[in-house]
């Protein structure tokens, strides 16, 4: 998968209203992010999973990061639909 932009690590606190998702980056900075996956995501929005963003190109958006991937018991899974 190739990204405009280097993606971000963070960990995932909590996603909820489907498509907002609070992150902690690695440097303790919390920030909310826009899911675009609007589907349950059943083992994907654990507490704790390792998440990678991307910085919000569009002048537009509400929200400044984008949800791209989730780390599964070492293993990546693209969640932007």
């Amino acid at each position: 998968m190739k990204f405009d932009m280097p993606l971000t690590r963070g960990k995932l606190i909590k996603r909820y209203k489907r498509f907002l998702a609070d992150v902690e980056l690695e440097n303790g900075k919390v920030i909310v992010a826009h899911c675009a996956n609007s589907g349950s995501m059943m083992g994907l929005k654990d507490e704790g999973n390792t998440v990678w963003l991307s910085p919000n190109q569009n002048p537009k958006a509400k929200l400044d990061w984008r949800w791209e991937l989730v780390e599964v018991e070492g293993h990546l899974a693209g969640i932007n639909t």
